[in-house]
């Protein structure tokens, strides 16, 4: 006879055997992160994301003290940690809330790594340091109004006059760009044939201004702005020397992408574990909700979801520390994490009824934000056409 007794639950973790994965200092990493969001994050979640705010210079500072900000870079008051720790504290912040990643991911992945990898040694010991502190917070603008998933079509013009550069042009979805004291932003210039460049742009500067996005359902613990540039005059040193193509960008937003897929998954976690938690106090007819035949197997299929997903995302970290990870890998990780995130949200949400709807639970508010997370730096669609592309040899983005 099969026992009905009920038993001591597995998190979905410990059923694949994923800390056993991890080296010491990733432990270490995991649990910092993990005890600063209980400590200072977490708690006051759902008032962030009911009023649409968050203290980003608060959170930022708080991030730049145990080390967060610019964590897998090197020198510049950067920690210089592995890839995979990275991603395992971006699984961390994430599983918090997705505007909490996208904050230190923004910072660190996209500001922080552009002036790393392609700015000139002044720029890196003017910016980087009091970056890593969280003391300057810096905004990545790439993404326009009418050019998303096509940067290279951007109408922002950088015209050179005598010694310095005229920025003009417009910049959409941007995270943490109204509260930013610095701006990556990329521009078209005339330069042949290097064509797009990246310019460091502080937002103090005449003509730059950066009005807050507030009607959002999606991501609303976190500052969103649009970026407006209106004759905004930078010197020739706000330039990126090493950055020429629209190859400068995207490789900020491959860095960036990497981030994302643990992540996703992280946010997939929380929806989990607060859902196993559920329906094992929740009593439908006498008997837990646990106890039912359809609740199981929604819970298995979503666990076998994640745990396949993070097993590919460990693998992802490890080629990537070895110096071995190819953009379409990360894309490859970056589809199956978010697609996979979001329907274990959606599917957590059934089980939890109308509760799931509340700002109670996370479940909700991670499914709203995965949607924005499945479709930043890259569609769903965009990842499937760079994955058929290296699968056929034809490109069919036209």
């Amino acid at each position: 006879m099969t026992s009905t007794l009920a038993r001591d639950p597995q998190t979905p973790d410990r059923l694949f055997g994923l800390t056993g994965l991890l080296a010491d200092d990733e432990l270490i990493v995991r649990e910092t992160v993990r005890n600063l969001l209980a400590r200072d994050v977490r708690p006051r979640l759902q008032q962030w994301y009911a009023s649409g705010d968050i203290p980003v210079r608060e959170l930022s500072t708080a991030f730049g003290d145990v080390g967060l900000l610019g964590m897998h870079l090197d020198g510049y008051g950067c920690p210089g940690m592995s890839a995979t720790a990275y991603g395992l504290a971006c699984h961390e912040l994430e599983a918090a809330d997705s505007g909490i990643r996208s904050l230190v991911s923004v910072q660190g992945s996209l500001a922080m790594f552009a002036i790393h990898r392609f700015g000139s040694e002044e720029q890196k010991q003017q910016w980087l340091p009091p970056m890593a502190s969280g003391e300057v917070i810096g905004c990545f603008g790439l993404t326009e109004p009418d050019y998303g998933s096509n940067p290279g079509g951007m109408l922002t013009r950088a015209t050179r006059d005598g010694a310095d550069w005229v920025l003009d042009g417009t910049k959409m979805w941007i995270t943490n760009g109204s509260v930013a004291d610095v701006a990556v932003v990329w521009a078209q210039t005339t330069d042949a044939p290097s064509g797009i460049r990246g310019f460091l742009v502080p937002t103090s500067t005449p003509g730059f201004s950066a009005p807050k996005i507030s009607s959002k359902l999606s991501l609303r613990a976190s500052i969103t702005s649009e970026l407006v540039l209106d004759g905004v005059r930078v010197p020739e040193t706000a330039l990126l020397p090493e950055a020429a193509g629209l190859s400068g960008p995207l490789s900020c937003l491959t860095e960036a992408r990497f981030g994302i897929i643990f992540g996703a998954l992280g946010a997939a976690r929380d929806c989990l574990e607060t859902t196993i938690a559920y329906v094992r106090d929740r009593d439908m007819n006498g008997r837990p909700l646990a106890a039912y035949q359809i609740t199981q197997t929604k819970l298995a299929d979503m666990a076998l979801a994640y745990g396949k997903g993070m097993l590919l995302a460990l693998h992802l970290g490890r080629l990537k520390d070895a110096g071995a990870l190819r953009p379409e890998q990360v894309s490859l990780g970056k589809l199956d994490a978010t697609r996979e995130a979001l329907g274990i949200a959606r599917q957590c949400r059934t089980l939890l009824g109308a509760n799931g709807i509340t700002l109670e639970y996370p479940v909700m508010r991670h499914a709203n934000n995965l949607e924005s997370v499945l479709t930043y730096e890259g569609t769903a669609e965009v990842h499937q056409l760079i994955l058929g592309q290296q699968l056929t040899g034809y490109a069919a983005f036209r």
